[in-house]
């Protein structure tokens, strides 16, 4: 049998999620960059532009909910998923503006626990005020989808059960109350992901979660997303994006395929 035939009958079908490896930026503020010691600033001239790159190329940004469903109707050709991590009030007059300009939509992932607040989880870094509940009304009113981030900005990783079930759970029961809609989407705070904080967020009833390099809990409750920074101009997009799918292979795949060259002498 060739080498080939071999590969594609012995190797599993990967998720639908992650064949082709769906595209999702992660993005933070949308200010003046200024001091940013985290790499979580983008400028607004810089976004302007990376979202030209995309409308350039034919590709359209989309929130993680639209994009999951695309890709279950077999919908998800052109589309690339935008999220905002930690609901900066910035978004609202900053990045809403700009994506409704290109006709995008995107999921801001915000924190029920801090409406109003500031980045104190960031010691190191300057102080950014966060969605007020009207403000996350409005975005929410432009077509955006809003997701929990958690209720406080934790790691769920090493928090202990209480503390798990209130990140996740409440923070979708007083998200949903405040928009009177369902919260699909969750997002691990600074990305970081268990099987124990994957079986918390299933259970407290979201459709998925995002993380950033969830390794061998990909899966869609651990959706693998690409950093966009300050210093992404054109040419590293490209890049970027051709390298994704060799960067996020599902880790079955990458381990069968492993085992099926090895079977047929393959180097």
């Amino acid at each position: 049998m060739p080498a080939a035939t071999a590969l594609r009958r012995l190797l599993p079908k990967p998720p639908l999620w992650v064949k082709p490896p769906l595209w999702v930026a992660m993005y933070h503020s949308i200010t003046d960059a200024g001091d940013d010691p985290y790499r979580l600033t983008v400028s607004p001239v810089r976004f302007a532009r990376q979202l030209h790159w995309l409308g350039d190329r034919g590709l359209r940004g989309v929130s993680v909910r639209e994009l999951l469903d695309a890709t279950a109707a077999g919908r998800a050709k052109g589309l690339v998923g935008l999220t905002f991590d930690d609901g900066y009030a910035d978004f609202l007059d900053s990045a809403l503006p700009l994506l409704c300009r290109h006709g995008f939509t995107a999921t801001v992932y915000v924190l029920p626990g801090r409406l109003g607040g500031e980045n104190a989880w960031d010691t190191d870094g300057p102080r950014k005020r966060l969605l007020t509940e009207d403000e996350i009304l409005r975005i929410a009113g432009a077509g955006m989808e809003i997701g929990s981030h958690g209720l406080t900005h934790v790691s769920l990783t090493e928090a202990d059960d209480a503390v798990l079930a209130a990140e996740t759970r409440r923070s979708r029961e007083l998200l949903e109350e405040m928009t009177g809609t369902p919260v699909d989407g969750f997002c691990y705070p600074y990305g970081q992901v268990d099987p124990r904080a994957i079986h918390a967020v299933r259970k407290a009833g979201y459709r998925y979660a995002c993380a950033i390099d969830p390794g061998p809990h990909t899966s869609s409750y651990a959706l693998p997303r690409v950093h966009i920074g300050e210093d992404d101009t054109s040419w590293r997009l490209t890049a970027k994006r051709a390298l994704h799918p060799l960067r996020r292979r599902h880790p079955a795949d990458l381990v069968a395929r492993r085992q099926v060259m090895t079977a047929v002498g393959a180097p």
